[in-house]
């Protein structure tokens, strides 16, 4: 057993003054975290207790369908031009040059030192297919830490690859992992739900998150309760509810009108009498488009090389995550005004599609125009006219401008239609604690990695990458399960099982009662924190609330008639009496139902 007054667990009665979420607040008040800057945090003895339990299950998951590795944190930035991604990390990357002037970076992935294995030593397809995973420190120059361990600088990752020969390996792999990580998160006691995600940065197909609902979340996820239909919002769709079309005026051809003044979608809409749905958004943009090889001119940033022009319903809001993988970028920024007119050729609160030549494809030196079906198929809408204190009237997509692609380029939002029965989408925040993607064959085909087939053919392996945050199941299961006195961790990830709380050590007969509940719980298999401290009885139970512990067993007067209290942290039933014969059994039959 540990006895608490033999180790370091610094609790404090406050929170910090920076923290907003409840895991943060606790795990600072628990002794878990310490703070050394910006995002960077210290794990103390409680903390990396609770990790390392973490870990372990992680581990024994992963054990049963990979393979684990150990990979290096500094990598040479020779692998990531390779890839293409040395460019595409941008300000996320923490750069360095050693003292000969190489370029390295600290790892945010191991896509590419995977990569660089498989193609060094994989030659035949009798060698796959292969899993291989590590635990590993990663490092993201992030721009805003905050929320303490959700958003960091540098963290703990479960990533891990696996090489395949074709789709049919891939769907196994995948669905390995898939298996694993909700066991994983079972297993870590956490009220998970697994959503379609966008793969960003990584690439790839198929992709999904496994996510935490919880308001200190910065993802947000709509989910439909009748049939379990679940998407990020970067990849979310939805069903719209029929709207009625105006009638035109005059001839019904589009109709120029005075409208000064009236630049917002409020003024517009009140100045026509009509609703937002029927008033075409514009939103323009500077892409960054890696198949563009040439900078824009008079672009105040070169890389940004392609303009894309997004409309949409006047009462829809652009999803810039849809919009760049509508169109291949890698990055986004509004036009500036200088660009609007040498583009638009019009100031902002007057852009429309009218009049525009739009590119043929994406990479054809025009602009850019992206629809989103929510305006494709309408009638007689308003839009800018290109034109400062002007608008046009009875516009029809098709009929009166044309575009580059149609593309889902809006946020779904709650109440909207499923897209799988029609009941209505709830809108949620979440925080997300796994992703795993399918690859396919962009790093190996990028990096030159080849195998020989059954038939003597060279082909390429096809890639998937899965990770998991650690620390995130740690702070995931404290958002779950808090209230105003500490947080309660499952018994698989909690840094002990039961603290046993003696009311008061300078009674003899107390001391020793304690000593041989903590005896009976340990002999048993349980991990037990004997809290022995010379300490009021009310400091003692406020520091058992605190620290995450999951049961507590109270020696105190009932000691004298063989019984002790046993608490269920977070459960409304309160106290119950137990003898003390009888604990090590009690406690093991409450604890196994849980």
């Amino acid at each position: 057993m540990h006895r608490w007054s033999s180790l370091f667990i610094p609790t404090l009665r406050e929170a910090p003054a920076d923290a907003e979420v409840a895991s943060h607040k606790f795990l600072v008040r628990a002794g878990y975290i310490r703070q050394l800057g910006a995002g960077i945090y210290s794990y103390l003895f409680l903390g990396q207790r609770a990790i390392n339990r973490v870990i372990r299950i992680v581990r024994e998951e992963m054990d049963r369908i990979g393979q684990e590795f150990l990979l290096p944190t500094i990598q040479p930035a020779d692998l990531w031009r390779e890839s293409g991604r040395w460019t595409i990390m941008g300000d996320n990357m923490f750069r360095l040059k050693d003292r000969k002037g190489a370029d390295l970076c600290l790892g945010m992935t191991h896509e590419e030192v995977m990569t660089d294995i498989a193609r060094d030593l994989l030659r035949s397809y009798k060698q796959l297919p292969q899993i291989w995973y590590q635990i590993q420190t990663k490092f993201r120059d992030e721009p805003r830490p905050k929320s303490g361990l959700l958003r960091v600088r540098q963290f703990i990752m479960k990533d891990s690859y696996s090489f395949d020969l074709d789709e049919a390996g891939l769907d196994r792999s995948y669905k390995l992992h898939d298996g694993a990580y909700r066991a994983i998160f079972t297993r870590s006691g956490l009220r998970f739900v697994v959503v379609e995600a966008d793969s960003g940065a990584m690439g790839g197909s198929q992709s999904q998150e496994f996510m935490v609902y919880t308001d200190a979340g910065e993802d947000l996820i709509a989910s439909c309760a009748a049939c379990g239909y679940a998407a990020n919002l970067e990849k979310a769709i939805s069903r719209l509810a029929p709207v009625q079309e105006m009638a035109p005026t005059g001839d019904g051809k589009p109709e120029l009108v005075s409208t000064p003044g009236q630049a917002a979608i409020v003024d517009v809409t009140k100045f026509f009498d009509i609703e937002a749905s029927s008033d075409i958004k514009c939103v323009a943009y500077m892409a960054k488009l890696p198949a563009v090889q040439e900078p824009r001119k008079g672009s105040p940033d070169a890389e940004f090389n392609s303009p894309v022009v997004a409309f949409l319903r006047g009462d829809h809001f652009v999803n810039e995550t849809k919009l760049m993988a509508a169109v291949g970028a890698t990055d986004l920024r509004p036009m500036t005004a200088e660009e609007l007119d040498q583009w638009m050729h019009a100031p902002a609160g007057y852009l429309g599609p009218v009049g525009l030549d739009p590119a043929k494809t994406l990479h054809d030196g025009k602009v850019n125009v992206v629809l989103d079906p929510g305006i494709e198929n309408r009638r007689n809408l308003v839009c800018g006219a290109n034109k400062l204190d002007y608008h046009y009237r009875n516009v029809t997509p098709g009929r009166d401008f044309a575009w580059t692609i149609v593309a889902d380029i809006r946020n779904a939002v709650e109440g909207e239609g499923c897209p799988q029965c029609g009941k209505p989408l709830k809108v949620a925040t979440a925080v997300e604690v796994g992703h795993i993607f399918k690859l396919g064959t962009r790093y190996t085909q990028k990096m030159g990695s080849r195998v020989l087939d059954a038939n003597g053919r060279e082909v390429t392996p096809i890639m998937g990458c899965y990770g998991i945050g650690v620390e995130r199941i740690l702070t995931a299961a404290i958002e779950q399960n808090h209230d105003e006195n500490g947080f309660w961790l499952p018994r698989s990830i909690a840094p002990f099982d039961v603290v046993v709380t003696v009311t008061n050590v300078a009674d003899a007969a107390l001391r020793t009662a304690g000593e041989q509940a903590a005896a009976a719980l340990e002999a048993v298999g349980f991990d037990v924190l004997l809290d022995d401290r010379d300490e009021r009885a009310g400091v003692k139970f406020k520091d058992a609330d605190l620290i995450g512990v999951p049961w507590r067993v109270t020696v105190g007067k009932k000691a004298a008639e063989g019984k002790v209290e046993l608490l269920r942290r977070g459960s409304k039933n309160g106290f119950r009496d137990v003898a003390m014969a009888d604990l090590a059994t009690e406690l093991g039959r409450v604890s196994a139902e849980v």
